[in-house]
């Protein structure tokens, strides 16, 4: 079940707040000052505060003075102005950090990942005590950094209205998805799809892998076993699943968004791929869709948008849709006891907000409660740290150009989350399931194999991936 606020970002870099660093080395151009017009190095001044938040400090700190602190051997964290500290003498915690990094008053340097394990290993203490407050106030005197609140970034978001309503749906998907399909396509390459890959063969590249997924996925919801099965994908995003289930097996397909780029974009992709007679794209919210029937659903990084609250209506709805032995299949990220990304959290401000991770316990529960037999859960877990590794590789080679598409600030966001995200599923905080259900008939008849043997082999998931790179593939 989910708490009301998580204990700690489970998407965070550390294993308790978020972390921070930048693209490359950067110059630091500021005139050596010292503390209060002491003299000393700024550098004494900020070690207690280092000590209360993080004793075991595996990175090197550089102040603006060129002062250092922390493992000299370790990944450089350079604090590049007061207003870090200011930005966390009014949020302490994982969010002033985040804002002070995205404002760029903290970059890291060198490889991401590698920082943000640097940071994860010192396992730093950002709920914030009493000894904390006292030691910020103490460095922030010192260092002359106390004033009136900085505003935040324009790219944090405050959501209105009643949480998982329509219109506040609509808004927090927006303001994730629609910063550019460019952007997007920078990022998960040419797949084009926001999800989980699977490396059913480790030479797999990310397109490849991305058809894997789709593929396995098709074929659990037996789309394999006859042609013309009519699919509704829900969160269709940039019509990937749509246009591999189409043109692989035939199938007719509907896909649902409520993001206006990825309307746009799926449906032009569905026409490039040569299948618009077989896939409909639409601007509809999924409570918005009755009076059809389908053989399957699929519902791919969609479950997030919806929370626990609305998980069986979910769930419910999508069931009514279905014919009898129709198949659902629930691909999601998933946390042990379930998660609220709340709005004190780096990513309930800047990249999911209203975002909830379901126990993959309450997601069986819940589609059975809707009247669906569950009858396979598979983990993922690993192959979603991969994927993000490659995203977080394609961010790094085409960063000027990131940053040209939607700004400094949004590019750091998307590098600091996702590579947070890659080091929480390694270390299994986060996991990735697919739940299949099946609506039974009045007679119990379910339709399913016998085993499992005819979902994708490794081979076969390949031999798809090698066919479906040659032309258009989104999701």
């Amino acid at each position: 079940m989910c708490s009301e606020a998580a204990p700690e970002d489970p998407f965070a870099m550390t294993r308790d707040p978020t972390a921070k660093f930048h693209d490359g080395p950067q110059e630091v151009d500021a005139p050596a000052v010292s503390a209060a017009g002491t003299g000393r190095p700024l550098a004494g001044s900020v070690a207690p505060l280092l000590e209360a938040y993080a004793p075991a400090l595996g990175v090197r700190v550089e102040l603006w003075d060129g002062s250092v602190a922390g493992d000299p051997d370790g990944p450089v964290v350079r604090i590049r102005s007061a207003d870090a500290l200011r930005r966390l003498l009014w949020a302490p915690g994982e969010l002033g950090i985040g804002r002070a990094y995205v404002s760029g008053d903290i970059d890291i340097d060198g490889d991401a990942i590698e920082a943000v394990a640097a940071l994860r290993d010192s396992d730093p203490q950002l709920r914030v005590g009493p000894r904390h407050v006292a030691a910020l106030l103490r460095a922030a005197h010192r260092l002359d950094a106390i004033g009136r609140p900085l505003p935040p970034p324009p790219e944090e978001a405050r959501p209105r209205g009643l949480r998982h309503s329509k219109a506040r749906d609509a808004s927090v998907i927006s303001h994730h998805y629609d910063v550019g399909n460019d952007f997007y396509r920078l990022v998960l390459g040419s797949a084009m799809a926001y999800s989980c890959a699977r490396f059913s063969d480790p030479s797999m590249d990310l397109a490849e892998a991305q058809a894997s997924k789709h593929d396995l996925v098709c074929r659990k919801l037996g789309l394999h076993e006859r042609s013309g099965a009519r699919l509704l994908d829900v969160g269709c995003g940039w019509g990937s699943m749509a246009i591999h289930a189409a043109r692989t097996y035939r199938a007719s397909v509907v896909g649902v968004t409520i993001s206006r780029e990825q309307l746009e974009a799926a449906r032009k992709r569905v026409i490039e791929a040569g299948v618009a007679d077989l896939v409909e794209i639409r601007l509809q919210d999924y409570r918005d869709v009755r009076g059809e029937s389908f053989d399957a659903i699929s519902s791919i990084g969609m479950s997030e948008h919806v929370g626990s609250e609305r998980i069986g209506e979910y769930f419910s709805g999508l069931a009514t849709l279905l014919e009898p032995q129709g198949r659902l299949l629930n691909h999601a990220i998933s946390r042990v006891g379930g998660a609220k990304l709340g709005h004190r959290t780096f990513i309930g401000r800047y990249v999911f907000p209203d975002g909830e991770l379901l126990d993959v316990g309450d997601t069986v529960l819940a589609m059975e409660a809707a009247g669906l037999e569950v009858r396979d859960v598979e983990s993922l877990r690993e192959h979603y740290a991969t994927t993000l590794r490659h995203w977080v590789a394609n961010l790094d080679a085409n960063w000027d150009d990131a940053v040209r598409l939607v700004g400094e600030r949004r590019a750091r966001v998307w590098r600091i989350y996702m590579a947070g995200s890659a080091l929480g599923f390694e270390d299994g905080r986060l996991g990735l399931h697919q739940v299949l259900g099946v609506a039974a008939d009045h007679d119990g008849g379910s339709g399913m194999p016998q085993t499992r043997d005819g979902f994708a082999t490794a081979s076969e998931a390949a031999s798809v991936g090698n066919r479906d790179v040659s032309g258009p593939v989104a999701e």
